[in-house]
């Protein structure tokens, strides 16, 4: 009888919808990425409180993520992915609910970090599909759930654009609340509870000193601009996560159940994923910093477009949409020459999206064309990175893999987020707002990113080594050879010889 458990060798029953609530729920989570951008230059007028202290309705979010998803990762492991991606998805209830009752600064922070606490259930959706799937169904259902990531926050900023013209602000979490509800009802009824579990101990130390090192980056990097790149208190946030992450990678090295595997994490073809998609994180994000300020821009600078934030979020949309449609050729190209090909293929579209962009910016269809094109490329890539991460990987290591491999993304982000904060703000005309010159060498930024990730991808061995699992079992032992019937004798013949014994040549 095969030890495999039937949850890993075929589709649960109704597999489409099973992926569709899946893909639903990541699109639901990725939503919070976006839904509070239009809000953010109303804040201080809403909210009765300074710019510097509103932008950690956006801040703490950022911090919770980074956080959670390596920790829920590693959870999820250990005591079931569906469990945890219900967990997700009550912070993310919860987190609304309180934002959308909240009439003052602090509780709508408080709700923002605990919505910030479901980021990590797409990472955790990913490798459900992936105990849960037959090959066959596996490419393009990863694919779709990875991709949702990046729909969610494509369409999330027209829609909360919308709301945020039509109706009060609070509607926006009431609305994300709801959601939730519905997702959180789907996950129970039609998503199974995986089979795999890699059981042991949580590392707490790991998770202390991991969350001490991210929120010390993360928060430096998000608030250099503001705070000064060489005051006291960034210069010592980067130093306190330099000296932190070096000694929690010590001690992951030395317990014996890591909350991160790094010796799997080391292994060439993860190493070399989890580089380029920190890159590639900063290539995708480039685009949601540049065109909204381009879109939005008077029309009285030369460039800017005059547009409202509406507008800029509906030239957004349908680059969402193709995310969605690349996910099935994604999965085909895989599947026909490997997800290192699909990879580099995405980074390689994603350059010259923008490169359209750098050089035809002048028009709204324009931007639209470009942003699309760098849609594509996002859904190609964004198909084939958890690809890469889990043929790598042991399977009872594979939510905290694909966690890790998410959070290299977001660091992606912040450094994009920084460091074309500091471009933008350095390159200013005389009346104060990012020059052309600065919009046109952040996408050439974002262009060249892309193909630093395709050179990196490009490393990445054709064939990898096959993976064997982490967790040893005893090997079964071999049963004693009966004792032979006492009432039985002599010996069974059979052409012209004993049973069993080789036969003479004729």
């Amino acid at each position: 009888m095969s030890g495999v458990s039937s949850a890993t060798t075929a589709a649960p029953p109704r597999a489409p919808i099973f992926v569709a609530v899946l893909a639903a729920a990541g699109i639901t989570v990725s939503l919070q990425q976006t839904l509070v951008v239009p809000l953010v230059p109303q804040f201080p007028r809403l909210l009765g409180a300074p710019a510097a202290d509103t932008a950690w309705v956006v801040t703490s979010t950022l911090l919770t993520a980074a956080v959670a998803t390596p920790v829920v990762g590693r959870l999820a492991d250990m005591v079931g992915k569906r469990r945890m991606m219900v967990f997700c998805l009550v912070m993310l209830i919860s987190g609304s609910v309180v934002a959308a009752l909240s009439t003052s600064l602090v509780p709508l922070i408080v709700g923002r970090a605990l919505q910030g606490l479901s980021t990590g259930l797409i990472p955790l959706g990913i490798s459900l599909m992936r105990d849960e799937l037959p090959p066959e169904r596996l490419g393009s259902a990863t694919a779709l759930m990875s991709a949702s990531l990046g729909v969610g926050g494509a369409l999330g900023l027209p829609l909360a654009a919308f709301v945020a013209q039509a109706a009060d602000w609070h509607v926006l979490f009431w609305a994300a609340g709801g959601l939730g509800v519905l997702v959180l009802i789907g996950v129970l009824g039609l998503v199974p509870e995986s089979a795999q579990r890699a059981g042991g101990r949580f590392d707490v130390v790991g998770a202390v000193g991991l969350a001490v090192a991210l929120v010390s980056l993360l928060l430096a990097v998000s608030k250099g601009g503001s705070w000064g790149w060489g005051s006291a208190r960034v210069v010592t946030l980067f130093v306190v996560a330099a000296v932190v992450l070096l000694a929690w990678g010590w001690w992951e090295l030395r317990t014996r159940q890591p909350l991160v595997d790094l010796r799997v994490s080391w292994r060439r073809q993860v190493l070399l994923t989890n580089t380029a998609s920190i890159v590639f994180g900063f290539s995708m994000f480039a685009m949601s910093l540049v065109y909204p300020q381009l879109l939005q821009l008077p029309t009285s600078t030369g460039y800017g477009l005059g547009q409202s934030i509406l507008v800029a979020g509906l030239v957004l949309a349908p680059g969402g949409l193709c995310m969605m449609a690349m996910s099935p050729v994604s999965a085909r190209i895989s599947a026909a020459s490997g997800p290192r090909t699909t990879l580099m293929l995405g980074a390689l579209v994603v350059a010259v999206g923008y490169g359209i962009g750098a050089v035809f910016h002048a028009a709204v269809w324009q931007l639209v064309v470009s942003s699309i094109v760098i849609a594509c490329g996002i859904g190609l890539s964004y198909g084939a990175m958890p690809s890469l991460i889990m043929a790598a990987v042991p399977i009872e290591q594979t939510a905290a893999a694909n966690s890790l491999n998410n959070l290299m993304r977001a660091l992606g982000t912040s450094f994009a987020s920084a460091i074309a904060g500091v471009l933008l703000a350095s390159l200013v005309t005389t009346a104060g707002v990012p020059t052309e010159a600065a919009f046109v060498l952040v996408m050439l930024l974002g262009a060249g990113a892309a193909i630093v990730a395709l050179v990196i991808v490009a490393a990445i061995p054709p064939r990898p080594a096959p993976v064997a699992s982490t967790t040893t079992t005893p090997a079964p032992q071999a049963e004693p050879d009966p004792e032979p019937d006492p009432l039985v004798r002599g010996t069974v013949r059979h052409g012209g010889g004993p049973a069993g014994a080789p036969c003479s040549p004729s």
